[in-house]
């Protein structure tokens, strides 16, 4: 297969902002009495379109969230972004080496998409390529999101590579006929389709892409 483009995933795969996002839920949740791991907590909310993640939490308080809760939570995951979030090792070196177009294609609102990536000094390398689901009105699992990312590089579904780190981003990706590659840093997901090309560290990834082509 001749591989023309790449689309990354942003939480959780190029920046560590998952495991933020799940302390902070986990903070919030204990003080309402409801104690999650944060194996428990990943394995609900990530990559979760945010109206899923609030039915599975208002199952767990046994009652509507505040109004203010989205709100609330936002506020605070931006702060612990902008104070501690860093990327994954060896994400700076690869896509700066890249040789081919690529972009981010993420479930999670541009203005949260851009502050994470200007924290880590990634912006750089995507200004004029985020597609966020907000935007785009599709969230993953459906696989609109990246067949609009495709697009608007000029290339075919088959022609792309997907990186992700989620269930329902890598389910997107098959769903859209790309090849993906699935970050398992912590151990592999029992629930990952059998398609998904799995890589543990980015320099393993690395290694695929020149493979494919995609880098020197």
């Amino acid at each position: 297969m001749c591989f023309k483009a790449i689309i990354f995933d942003c939480d959780g795969t190029l920046v560590d902002s998952e495991r933020l996002a799940n302390e902070e839920l986990i903070d919030y949740l204990a003080a309402a009495g409801v104690r999650l791991t944060m194996q428990e907590s990943a394995s609900r909310f990530n990559g979760v379109e945010m109206k899923d993640s609030i039915a599975q939490i208002e199952q767990l308080l046994g009652g509507p969230v505040p109004p203010d809760f989205v709100d609330t939570m936002r506020r605070r995951l931006a702060r612990a972004l902008t104070e501690r979030l860093q990327p994954f090792h060896g994400v700076q070196e690869l896509v700066a080496a890249l040789q081919v177009p690529f972009c981010i294609a993420s479930n999670a609102p541009p203005e949260k998409i851009e502050l994470s990536l200007r924290v880590t000094g990634l912006l750089r390398y995507f200004q004029g390529a985020i597609h966020s689901a907000y935007t785009v009105g599709s969230w993953k699992p459906n696989p609109a999101l990246f067949l609009h990312a495709a697009a608007g590089m000029g290339v075919t579904p088959a022609q792309c590579v997907v990186v992700e780190d989620s269930i329902t981003g890598v389910r997107a990706g098959i769903a859209a006929g790309m090849t993906v590659f699935a970050y398992q840093p912590h151990g592999l997901d029992a629930r990952l389709p059998p398609q998904a090309r799995v890589f543990t560290h980015f320099e393993e990834l690395g290694e695929e892409l020149r493979n494919a082509g995609l880098m020197p």
